[in-house]
């Protein structure tokens, strides 16, 4: 197994495996079980997504496009949590 993703927290792992395993590619998340050991610590490094060696060419191609999605919504996330300067907001 080599890694495929390296995931900043379970819901992303989760995400580009379940999208590996769409494609047919078995997947496998490596350290998911190692946040609870680390507490409040965040988990970077301690989880990745595992794909088989013969896989790592189409998973690669599907791991890019995840990412790219991952980084659109966290941007379009991070947009809505931003102030609009009004303090009731734009319901009034």
């Amino acid at each position: 197994m080599h890694i495929a993703y390296r995931a900043e927290n379970l819901f992303d792992a989760h995400l580009v495996k379940d999208a590996l395993e769409a494609a047919e590619i078995p997947a496998f998340i490596s350290g998911e079980y190692l946040t609870g050991a680390v507490g409040q610590l965040p988990a970077i490094d301690y989880i990745a997504v595992m794909v088989p060696e013969s896989s790592m060419p189409i998973a690669q191609g599907i791991v890019r496009e995840m990412e790219a999605t991952l980084s659109e919504a966290r941007k379009a996330i991070e947009a809505f949590d931003e102030p609009s300067g009004d303090p009731l907001g734009a319901a009034c």
